[in-house]
Parts: structure tokens; sequence; C-alpha cells
């Protein structure tokens, strides 16, 4: 197991083999300043890493062959062979086999973190089609991880320096997203992220904005009732519990407006109010965070991207930014904990005295 004098341990896992997750881990990881960092462990197949190498026609990287996670060299990128078997790859394609390789990799490193033989996650994009089977019958990462974490609720939050943005509904269909919006599921989607604000970010009384549902907020119940019978009661409730909530705004002109730069994070109403303005905005250096969970698991914020896999084209730096965000919110969190321990209270403390 690792001493106190090593770097964090990140698990990575592969994502799809079709797509781009291991062109822009081999890339992350030929920029050795990552290694002053963090100690890289992917979950994959030294034969697939071997196949997506050549493809990119990159000949002056490697990885270093570990059987577990407790054999990582922290001067090298690591990767643990989940499986020995050939795999066939055909770049582009979905595929029912990748998907299911790619669940591999998944499991093999959340094993490993339940165990503590490494820090935090890492995620590369999966088709959320061809994956599904008996192991894996989620929407998505988001879903399967907090299951896994025996938590009920989490929130997916993408951040990019100082924009960090929440959905209250994730990965459902827009047909359904009015009818399962409640007063408290925004509540509990607000509750985590002032958690996760003050927590995982170090934030000192967060402010959140938080948006309507539809055009022009409802434009005074003109244009929809949801503003007025959910969203609102729900900011009025999350200040009423001190969280520092404000809203609802709509969203078409938010993101675009001076008042963005007033709060630490916007809570959107469900997946594209949030995910589009935000991609818009930081694709490139984007992360996707699962916050509410004991654990720490970030991932890029691009798909599986079919349509440039094994071109060469990828932009490794969300995939990056997810590595330094992960350890970020990982030390942030250990400092959180340090600065609130055994807190003595005033009176106890006079009593002592």
């Amino acid at each position: 197991m690792k001493n106190k004098h090593e770097y964090l341990r990140v698990g990575i896992t592969t994502g799809d083999l079709n797509g781009i997750g291991m062109e822009v881990i081999i890339k992350g990881l030929l920029d050795n300043r990552l290694l002053t960092t963090c100690t890289p462990i992917v979950y994959g197949s030294s034969k697939t890493a071997s196949f997506h190498r050549k493809a990119l026609k990159i000949n002056d990287f490697s990885f270093n062959i570990i059987q577990s996670a407790d054999e990582a060299n922290p001067k090298k990128p690591n990767l643990i062979n989940c499986w020995n078997e050939d795999v066939e790859i055909n770049l582009g394609q979905p595929s029912a086999t990748t998907g299911q390789y790619a669940l591999k990799s998944i499991e093999a490193a959340a094993k490993d973190l339940a165990e503590g033989r490494i820090d935090v996650i890492v995620t590369l994009p999966i088709d959320k089609k061809t994956i599904q089977g008996e192991g894996f019958n989620f929407p998505g990462h988001t879903e399967y991880f907090t299951q896994l974490s025996n938590e009920k609720e989490s929130l997916m939050l993408l951040i990019a320096e100082n924009l960090r943005v929440g959905v209250v509904t994730g990965h459902i269909p827009l047909k359904e997203v009015a009818e399962r919006l409640t007063k408290e599921q925004i509540l509990q989607k607000l509750r985590i992220m002032n958690n996760s604000l003050l927590r995982d970010f170090g934030v000192v009384k967060p402010r959140i904005a938080v948006l309507g549902l539809n055009p022009h907020a409802g434009d005074n119940g003109l244009l929809g009732e949801e503003e007025k019978n959910i969203i609102i009661p729900a900011v009025e409730q999350g200040r009423r519990e001190g969280i520092l909530c404000f809203g609802p705004y709509a969203s078409d002109g938010f993101f675009g407006s001076p008042a963005l730069g007033q709060f630490d994070g916007v809570l959107a109403m469900y997946h594209d109010q949030g995910l589009t303005p935000f991609k818009a905005l930081s694709f490139d250096a984007g992360v996707n965070f699962t916050a509410g969970l004991p654990i720490v698991r970030t991932s890029p914020d691009h798909g599986v991207a079919y349509d440039i896999a094994g071109k060469g084209e990828a932009n490794e730096n969300s995939f990056r930014q997810a590595v330094y965000s992960a350890c970020d919110i990982f030390m942030q969190r250990k400092f959180y904990r340090e600065i609130n321990a055994n807190k003595l209270q005033p009176q106890q403390k006079m009593e002592r005295e």
C-alpha cells in the first residue's frame, strides 16, 4: 500500500475502446507534468493500449505494466491488465463487445477504489447503450457510482475553473422533465451543491443561482407554472435552511449576463439546459464531477466521439483537467475534514479552560 510520501493514486478507466478514450489517455500521459501531481493507473489491457498507440502513430510512449495498484511506479504511467485476450476493435463503431470491456475496466477500478488501493477515479466516456447488460443497468456513470456508494442522491456537476453547473434531472427524456420535477428534488440538489461547494471547493458562503424551467422563467405563469408552484418554493425553503440560493433566472440570457460571475454554482433543471451553455463556454477544459458521494469521481465532459476516433484529432485537455480536478477535490476534502475535526463548542472550550 502507498506511504505518506507518494502522490495520490488515480485510477483511470478506458471508456469504450472504439471511441477516443485511450487516445486522450495516451496523449494526456505523454505530458510528464501529470506525474508531478499523481500516480496514474489505467485499468485496461496492454494489447488494446498498443493497438491505439499504433493507430495514433505514437512511438515514444509506453505503460509500466503491473499486476496490482500496489506495484504502481510513481514516476511512470501504469497499466493493469484487466483482461489478456484479444479484443476486436473497430474504431468509430458502436459495439456490444467493447461496451462490455468498458464495464470490465470500470468494475476493476471501482473495486480497487473501494479497497483503498487507489484514491480517486477518472472515468473515460462510455457508450451508454452498448454497455448495458447484467452488470450495468444505468443511464450513465453518475447513477452507477451513486448506487455503488450506497447513496440515494448525487449531483452531476460540471466544473471549469470558477464555473460550476449542476442539474436537477439528469439522464432522462426531455418529455419527462416537467412531470418528474418536485420541490423536494430541487432542495436535495441544492443541499448537495451547497455542501460540495463548501467541502470540495473551499467556497465560503457559496451563492447558488437557480434557473427556471420554462422560457423567461415562466413569465409570471404565462408560459408555465412550475416556477411558481415548484421552483420558487424550493428556493425559499433553501434560504430558510441557510443556503444562499437565488432565482429562478431565465436560462436563455443567464449565461451571457454579468449575473453569472456573481455566483459560485448554477443549478439547472435538466441536462441540456445546463450542459449546453457549459460546454459552449468550456468544452476543452470542462470536467464532469459526481458531487455528493463519499468517493471522488471525475470524467472528461465529452463523449465517445466515434466520428473522430483513431484520427488523432481528440483533444486531451478535458481528460487532463479531470485528473487534476480529482486530485484537487480529494485534497480539499482532506483539508476540510482537518479544519472541522474535533471543533470545541464555545461553552465546552470555556469549561476546559
